[in-house]
């Protein structure tokens, strides 16, 4: 029996397939052109310190944001602004958040909205802090006074869009783990709940909520069984998908602390992992990822476009 189609057989597929492509090509033709709500810069582990490489490579990086020929809107710092709190005693960390501020107030024009990382915590290791707990400062409220935040989470609007900031560190012993407590996890349930499911969402982290990278930064397969930290992603990242699922207009959640680069997608959310400022701590690349931030823009309609710049390479973006 003749399986294939005849010469009229063919001419009429040819015909149906010509006429889909065309109702197609008039409906994109037809469809209006997004517009674009804002266009946002996401840096992350600057890491800054003193000494090093890192004032001049925190300084070039805000540069380069500021001189795109489409300069972003706004900046959202994803946190790990200095080199680290968690351990140091007091005179280091002032002059670590010293050189943050000369810096951000010399090379930084734009808006600026900050996240709070588990490096920018003074005292998580009370020995080698040489803290008690008891200071004034201890804790989060060092970096929350230096980033003029009255909470540690906290929420805001801009251009259509709804933008949720959390506090990712939980200490835990001498460390941490990335998890909401319940306070902030109540406090998120009632914020997405009280934004218009017409109204788009983007959530910043410091530590991702899901990610791939966070199984490659390591030997994390050396028992035979992938095993990630709970301090690498959150270990809460169920009930949080859970509540997205929830809230279908959660469209991306940003973050970093791998200082690695990658892209999630899950239950319509989009987890975009944007590398690090700082690269490896100020020593080139870490992994295959190269010192960078992210480039955002945001559309009304809720959809969004990224990249991931190097800040070293010219760049037409």
């Amino acid at each position: 029996m003749n399986q294939h189609p005849t010469r009229r057989e063919w001419m009429q597929r040819t015909a149906m397939t010509t006429l889909g492509l065309t109702a197609a090509s008039l409906s994109a033709a037809q469809s209006p052109p997004r517009t674009r709500a804002l266009r946002i810069a996401h840096v992350t582990d600057i890491h800054v310190e003193p000494v090093g490489k890192s004032p001049d490579g925190m300084a070039r990086c805000l540069e380069h944001i500021h001189t795109l020929k489409d300069r972003p809107d706004l900046i959202l710092n994803g946190g790990d602004s200095i080199m680290d709190a968690s351990g140091r005693d007091r005179d280091r960390v002032q002059a670590q958040w010293d050189i943050w501020d000369r810096i951000l107030s010399s090379h930084c024009r734009l808006p600026i909205f900050h996240c709070i990382g588990n490096h920018d915590v003074w005292g998580l290791d009370r020995v080698k802090s040489k803290t008690t707990g008891d200071e004034p400062l201890y804790g989060k409220k060092w970096a929350m006074e230096r980033f003029g935040l009255k909470e540690r989470f906290y929420s805001f609007d801009r251009a259509g869009w709804h933008f949720v900031v959390l506090d990712s560190t939980t200490p835990q012993g001498s460390g941490y783990t990335a998890r909401l407590d319940d306070p902030q996890m109540e406090w998120l349930a009632a914020d997405l709940a009280a934004v218009s499911a017409a109204t788009p969402i983007l959530v910043l982290s410091h530590i991702p909520i899901l990610c791939g990278c966070a199984f490659l930064d390591g030997n994390n397969e050396k028992t035979g069984n992938w095993v990630v930290p709970g301090a690498w992603m959150h270990i809460d990242a169920r009930r949080i998908k859970d509540l997205f699922y929830r809230h279908p207009n959660v469209r991306l959640a940003l973050s970093g602390h791998i200082h690695l680069q990658d892209r999630l997608d899950y239950n319509r959310v989009t987890y975009l992992c944007n590398g690090a400022v700082s690269g490896a701590w100020w020593n080139g690349n870490y992994q295959e990822t190269e010192p960078g931030y992210g480039l955002i823009d945001l559309y009304t309609d809720g959809s969004f476009d990224h990249q991931y710049v190097v800040y070293d390479r010219k760049t037409g973006a």
